[in-house]
């Protein structure tokens, strides 16, 4: 009896002459490069250091298209963007000591956003290994143990044969769900030395699926059948998983209204009956929320920004499909489904009763204008209006990438996606200078879109080398930078806490002189001109930059009180 576990693929004619007579001059970093277009890689980020030069010299001998930028924190975050866009493994090559220690940020706010990068770096050589002190530069004690509170999986290689199947193991653990950065490090003389071995011809891998435990969806199908008054928030799970079309038609069969949260941005469409848009920083959506006698949350952990600050108190029954098991029941008791939100959200379609609910609609509204009503009191119209301005500019398909800034923290709130996996913000993890390489990574995912980044000038000086990079690739990127002279939000945290800020005001340069200096274009615009000029610079091809000197403001919080 043969099973199919005992089949072994044979090898072509071709591939057998191949890895009998391998091309000479092929070294360890030719492994590497191999084994990743193995995989299906077509675009590597990073930047070349002494100890990883051996990838670097075999990127020449293959087809893999590299993009180098600036700063390896810009790269991890253009690595980021390229995952999150594809929904594939972002290789990010880096070098050793300071050159992927300065990864560490952009790969915290991959973990956070669960974005598959595979972070490839050097190593000191492998008599360095060990934690000896042996003085080699770049040295650290344990580089690895640096990124193991950070990515989801180490891999250390020691000789040239494991090369292949670490960078395998390391592309099915980022691609398994939930999806994270991984990390590979392969000493400088591994890299360098000649290789006798076959060229990788093939790696195919597998990422393990995450389906629900039937019982609990059949729990949590009843539940919602009989709910009087169900809800639902939408997190950044659905639209990782390509489910946004499921929990639409979850959510109508049930005629449960939909919050999503920032990370979830575009997950169910703005303007539905049922959207309750993503006003999760406003009492009365928090209210709802707390008055669903069931609410399901799906791929969200339900933390700080999805909370509103953790003062969501559920008095209903809370189901929460969510695939990091970490997640899982972390701030509320719930029945807790460890699954992939495609998948769970499927299981609950075949089996959730039709639910009728003429008032459902009408609950939304009356919402709705009670946060526009809150919104209006405050005087707010030049904040309203920017963003207005920057959602008529951007073509409905094409991605937009936030940086911390005033600004993105209303698109949080009140910026229509329209689509899902369109608005990205470094919100996952908190760190500035996210917005224009992760741009850039998303401009080399998909060239058909022009891509918007949207800085503070703050933010802005995190990653204004990377203009050089846009430049360089002529990639579709329009960055808006909206200047005001300053950590605009810290400014207001501080004054509104201590009645004066402290280190917050910036000495910056004349962005727009200083893209041109690049080759780049500029504009300086207004409130007024910001669609114009927004729409102009979207719409030719190449780089651009837009600077809007203003001073905006933050609604008031309701977390407070």
């Amino acid at each position: 009896m043969t099973h199919d576990h005992d089949l072994v693929l044979r090898p072509t004619a071709a591939q057998t002459e191949a890895a009998l007579n391998p091309p000479p001059g092929r070294n360890g970093g030719d492994l590497v490069v191999e084994s990743l277009a193995g995989l299906g890689a077509t675009t590597v980020f990073g930047l070349p250091g002494q100890h990883a030069l051996g990838m670097f010299d075999a990127l020449r001998r293959s087809d893999l298209r590299y993009i180098g930028l600036r700063v390896e924190n810009n790269a991890g975050f253009a690595a980021d963007a390229y995952g999150r866009i594809t929904g594939e493994a972002a290789p990010l090559l880096l070098s050793t000591g300071p050159g992927a220690l300065t990864s560490l940020a952009a790969l915290q706010e991959a973990r956070a956003a669960s974005a598959p990068v595979l972070a490839i770096s050097s190593q000191v050589p492998t008599a360095g290994l060990g934690g000896g002190r042996h003085g080699y530069l770049h040295e650290l004690p344990d580089q690895a143990a640096s990124f193991r509170g950070v990515v989801k999986s180490v891999h250390t290689v020691r000789t040239q044969s494991q090369i292949p199947s670490a960078i395998a193991e390391a592309w099915t653990s980022a691609l398994t769900v939930p999806h994270r950065p991984v990390w590979v490090e392969i000493p400088q003389d591994v890299l360098l030395a000649e290789t006798q071995i076959p060229v990788v011809t093939g790696g195919d891998t597998f990422p393990e699926e995450l389906p629900p435990r039937p019982e609990l969806t059949a729990v949590a199908a009843d539940l919602l059948s009989r709910a009087e008054r169900p809800a639902i928030v939408a997190g950044g799970g659905v639209v990782r998983a390509d489910a946004a079309k499921k929990l639409r038609q979850l959510a109508e069969r049930l005629q449960a209204p939909v919050v999503t949260t920032f990370g979830g941005k575009g997950a169910f469409p703005w303007t539905h009956p049922l959207s309750l848009q993503s006003w999760l920083e406003d009492r009365h959506t928090t209210d709802f929320l707390e008055d669903a006698d069931v609410l399901l949350v799906v791929g969200s952990g339900l933390g700080e920004l999805s909370s509103n600050y953790h003062t969501f108190k559920p008095r209903g029954r809370v189901i929460q499909i969510e695939a990091d098991l970490g997640k899982l029941e972390s701030n509320h008791p719930a029945l807790g489904i460890h699954a992939d939100a495609r998948l769970a959200l499927q299981a609950l379609l075949e089996t959730v009763g039709e639910r009728t609910d003429p008032s459902a609609p009408e609950r939304v509204r009356a919402v709705l204008d009670k946060v526009r009503d809150r919104i209006a009191a405050q005087e707010l119209t030049l904040e309203q209006d920017v963003l207005a301005a920057v959602r008529a500019a951007l073509p409905p398909g094409a991605p937009s990438f936030w940086d911390m800034t005033i600004l993105a923290y209303w698109a949080w709130s009140a910026f229509d996606a329209k689509a899902p996996n369109t608005m990205h913000s470094a919100q996952g993890a908190g760190g500035l200078g996210y917005g224009f390489p992760a741009a850039l990574g998303a401009a080399v995912a998909d060239p058909t879109h022009p891509v918007l980044a949207v800085s503070g000038d703050g933010g802005a000086l995190y990653s204004v080398a990377e203009l050089a990079t846009a430049r360089q690739y002529d990639l579709n990127v329009t960055w808006l930078i909206v200047d005001d002279g300053g950590y605009g939000i810290l400014r207001e945290y501080m004054t509104d806490a201590f009645g004066a800020p402290t280190a917050t005001e910036l000495t910056r340069p004349d962005y727009v002189a200083l893209a041109e200096s690049f080759g780049v274009p500029g504009v300086r615009t207004s409130p007024q001109t910001l669609a114009a000029d927004l729409a102009k610079a979207l719409a030719a091809p190449g780089p651009s930059v837009v600077v809007l000197p203003a001073v905006l403001r933050m609604f008031a919080p309701t977390h407070l009180g």
